[in-house]
């Protein structure tokens, strides 16, 4: 297992990962190439309905600084600057998007063998600050994620989670939307050989009384291909399949079935992403 118990995003990630990563209905396709000088152009287009969108992100590399910029088909530009160990575990991330002005964030992080820490502010006359911190280590961690408007001196987002991990169980329970929303999760690692697993997650929202149940699986048929299934209470079924046809390069096929409306269409996504 990872030392540490990570930053506050971490908790609960295995069983989100496995429950809603991958899934698409739409279909997109990434192409990824190398220069001479090592520069990675990636380029990616994806479907959404009538609507075509697009953009070209190219990343360098340089000892311990990463520069990404994207372009989009809206005509922005986006760049990311990330410095990796100025300090021993530390993390800086600079932002912004062009026309954006009020785009731009620095972002800390600092990994501990007890703790983890992410601040960020808006480069901004008046910004909002952000705050995550967890504390414990890599069996049982606790932590919080806060924001701060200083425009308008309110807090617009306060969270709190707990989670507790062994050899192959994660769980986790998190308070979300200023006290609104209680989510557990729960991540479990039947095979390790064939990467099978399970998880389950169930979000209750106090102001509606609403209850969603999601579970799911995973399995691996050889070591290039991989498939997952999952079903809420709501009576939405998904499931796909992954091939790593070539070393990085993934076509993805998925699909979602409404049980309860089953005169409605299915619901098909596709992805592939290629890399040299």
């Amino acid at each position: 297992m990872v030392k540490g118990p990570g930053l506050y995003t971490d908790i609960g990630k295995r069983a989100r990962d496995l429950l809603y990563r991958d899934y698409q209905a739409d279909h997109k396709f990434t192409i990824t190439t190398y220069s001479p000088t090592g520069v990675a152009i990636t380029s990616s287009g994806t479907k959404k309905g009538e609507q075509f969108l697009a953009d070209v992100n190219t990343q360098l590399k340089r000892n311990n600084i990463t520069t990404d910029i994207k372009v989009d088909t809206n005509s922005n530009l986006s760049t990311t600057i990330v410095i990796d160990e100025p300090a021993p575990g530390l993390k800086a991330i600079l932002s912004f998007k062009v026309p954006d002005q009020r785009s731009g964030k620095l972002e800390l992080q600092y990994l501990h063998d007890y703790a983890g820490i992410c601040t960020s502010i808006g480069l901004t006359a008046n910004p909002i600050v952000n705050f995550s911190g967890v504390i414990g280590n890599n069996v049982t961690a606790i932590g919080t994620d806060v924001s701060f408007d200083t425009k308008t001196g309110n807090f617009i987002k306060y969270n709190a989670g707990i989670s507790f991990s062994n050899a192959d169980l994660i769980a986790a329970l998190t308070l979300n939307d200023k006290g609104d929303s209680l989510n557990a999760s729960y991540y479990h690692t039947v095979k390790p050989l064939t990467n099978t697993a399970v998880g389950a997650e169930v979000n209750h929202i106090f102001s509606t009384n609403e209850n969603t149940i999601s579970v799911g699986t995973q399995h691996a048929l050889d070591p290039l291909t991989t498939v997952k299934a999952r079903i809420n209470n709501h009576g939405k079924a998904n499931a796909l399949i992954q091939h790593e046809w070539r070393p990085k390069s993934l076509f993805t096929i998925s699909g979602e079935v409404d049980t309860k409306a089953v005169d409605k269409s299915a619901k098909f996504g596709l992805a592939l992403a290629l890399k040299p």
